[in-house]
């Protein structure tokens, strides 16, 4: 009887309950494999691949931001006394400029800590802000087909103010100061505000040409800035110019990390989440269904709502 009772109290208190079960659990501790190589010593591959910027991934397979991911990684090797060197695998158009200089400002205060080398693999695409993360590394080396350069910043907004007066709507805005809502895309901007905004373009340009100096010691500033128009190099093309030291694969951008960190021999390893496999060099991330996180090139999402971004980034 008593049994009876409970199963009915159960069964009336049931309707109003809500269970939250995560069908997609969020990101777990990153775990060590092994994707080549052999001995005692590691040689660490860190991808950066996709646009890079500070927004977390969202959807069925939450994930950290690109900045979270590549600090958690430099974190725990930083503790580990076995990484001898770190090859980046760089495939990315660039980025925002704050996550580009945040990725590059995390690689050179961890070389600087730890004293081990590290090369940059240019794989498809190493241009604008990728290119300014290679600059962090001892070497870069890009593959016969690689595209990279693009030096420069670019700003992209909208105007809408024509298509808003063909629907017959008007936007106002109430400003503290005749400059606060400058680079709105429901007016046009003016002429006095394009300066405003040239001038923050040209001080992240600049900045842009002192850390491509700072990484090609084999250049001159002024060979740099006729080489940082904006305009792409093929892999051939730039090792011309000096913007890279070598033609190459990924395993010969390995084979130079092991060479610099004075290594006959050594492990290659990643670090992954649980559920996520990787079995060599040029292994994506796969999850158990077999499905790689594809590389984000929304690039969209930096003018929604209008608001204008500045950007290392080649897109053409």
């Amino acid at each position: 009887m008593r049994k009876a009772l409970i199963a009915v109290i159960i069964l009336v208190c049931l309707p109003g309950c809500t269970f939250n079960f995560p069908l997609f659990p969020g990101p777990g501790p990153l775990q060590e494999a092994q994707v080549d190589g052999s001995g005692k010593a590691k040689v660490l591959l860190i991808e950066i691949s996709g646009v890079i910027n500070s927004q977390e991934k969202e959807g069925f397979r939450p994930a950290p931001s690109m900045i979270a991911s590549i600090k958690e990684q430099l974190t725990r090797a930083a503790k580990d006394e076995s990484i001898k060197a770190i090859v980046l695998r760089i495939n990315t158009p660039g980025g925002t400029v704050t996550a580009s200089d945040i990725i590059y400002h995390e690689l050179k205060t961890f070389k600087a800590a730890r004293k081990i080398p590290i090369v940059a693999s240019i794989m498809d695409l190493g241009t604008s802000g990728g290119y300014y993360i290679a600059a962090a590394a001892d070497a870069v080396l890009a593959h016969p087909s690689s595209v990279t350069g693009s030096i420069g910043v670019i700003m992209l907004t909208v105007n809408a103010k024509g298509l808003l007066e063909k629907i017959g709507v008007e936007a106002t805005a109430v400003t503290s100061g005749p400059r606060k809502d400058m680079g709105s895309p429901f007016r046009t901007m003016t002429a006095e505000e394009r300066a405003i905004f040239q001038g923050l373009i040209d001080s992240f340009y600049q900045r842009f040409l002192t850390i491509v100096q700072e990484g090609r010691s084999n250049l001159q500033m002024e060979q740099i800035k006729r080489l940082a128009d904006g305009r792409i190099y093929t892999g051939e093309q730039a090792k011309a110019a000096g913007l890279v030291d070598e033609i190459g694969y990924l395993d010969d951008a390995v084979a130079l990390a092991k060479k610099k960190a004075g290594l006959t021999e050594a492990r290659v390893v990643t670090y992954q989440r649980p559920g996520e496999y990787s079995n060599n060099v040029y292994s994506r991330l796969l999850t158990p269904g077999g499905l790689a996180a594809l590389v984000d090139l929304d690039v969209t999402s930096f003018v929604r709502g209008g608001t204008p971004q500045f950007m290392y980034l080649w897109m053409p």
